[in-house]
């Protein structure tokens, strides 16, 4: 049995417990702001979805994350004290995929004044690549449609063009929530569209004449970031970075770095660099951080880091590497 499952499971029961000793509240209508401060509260699963609902709802919003600061999301489950947070909230703001949990919660953690929005809703999802070898390389530009039962990738946020996208679909969904305050929404969001509008234009015209297409990546977190600017991600693993390469997978990739003289392998800050440094030990490249932003260190929420300021150094280590 699925011990993912299992944990949801349990986590719903004690949820059941708490609501039967305290009550839902619910009133059959779309929300309206009633934490102490009058704000709209959004409960979001991880980083990126928690920094768009901020941009969106300004001060008008209180934003609970519910993975904490320094953890890797992809095998994250919610404790019976985050699905409780999870029905009390207005919004509840998802990405979709990566939160495996999250339909499950919804059922659960049910609330009929809540607004629940799954933030890549209209978005074209690409196919995930294979987690034994490396067949998935041929099939990045395929829609979900496309993949014949293959994972499907959730990493769209790391596009900032559909990043503006999935802030689109939150502001709509504060709207919904909070119908008073929509022209403030969208005017937030217009502001923060533009601010990734710029780091669009950055990242076609910094990456448009570069002298190699291809990159070696700790886990394949970055297609949608290649396909929207031309390039070609080689993940050393698959669509989480918990998956462990075979070592079929480990020879493709340390033929692929000497055939093509790849000389700087990509890994990430949540996750072990172990496999990467073994790759650039037996090639002689050598190591840079590629963010997959799916959330921040201890140290960059000290540096008061955000989505745009770690997308705009991931932009210098690509262009970096792929004029080396």
């Amino acid at each position: 049995m699925n011990s993912k499952w299992i944990r949801s499971t349990a986590a719903a029961a004690a949820l059941a417990l708490v609501l039967a000793g305290c009550g839902a509240k619910t009133n059959g209508n779309a929300a309206s702001p009633d934490s102490a401060e009058g704000k709209l509260k959004v409960v979001a699963t991880f980083y990126p979805m928690a920094e768009f609902s901020r941009q969106v709802g300004g001060n008008l919003v209180d934003v609970a994350a519910l993975v904490p600061v320094g953890t890797e999301p992809h095998d994250w489950e919610p404790s019976a004290k985050d699905m409780s947070k999870i029905s009390d909230a207005d919004v509840f703001v998802y990405n979709g995929i990566v939160e495996e949990w999250a339909e499950r919660a919804l059922d659960s953690a049910g609330s009929a004044k809540r607004v629940a929005v799954e933030a890549s809703s209209g978005i074209e999802l690409l196919e995930g690549v294979e987690e034994e070898g490396h067949e998935g390389h041929d099939h990045e530009g395929d829609s979900a449609e496309e993949s014949h039962g293959h994972p499907v990738d959730p990493h769209v946020w790391l596009s900032p063009a559909l990043a503006m996208k999935e802030v689109r679909n939150i502001e709509a969904a504060f709207s919904q929530a909070d119908p008073e305050h929509a022209e403030q929404y969208k005017q937030n969001a217009d502001a923060y569209a533009s601010k990734l509008q710029d780091l669009d234009e950055q990242f076609k015209s910094q990456l448009s004449d570069v002298k190699r297409k291809d990159f070696i990546t700790s886990h394949a977190a970055f297609a949608y970031l290649a396909k929207e600017y031309g390039l070609k991600q080689v993940p050393i693993s698959g669509l989480s970075p918990e998956q462990e390469p075979s070592p079929e997978q480990m020879a493709q990739v340390v033929k692929f770095v000497k055939d093509n003289n790849v000389r700087t392998i990509f890994f990430e800050t949540l996750a072990d660099s172990k496999i990467a440094d073994t790759i650039a030990a037996e090639t002689g490249a050598g190591t840079d951080v590629l963010n997959p932003l799916e959330g921040l260190t201890q140290e960059e929420t000290a540096a008061q880091e955000d989505y745009i300021s770690i997308m705009e150094k991931n932009l210098a280590a690509l262009k970096k590497a792929l004029n080396e």
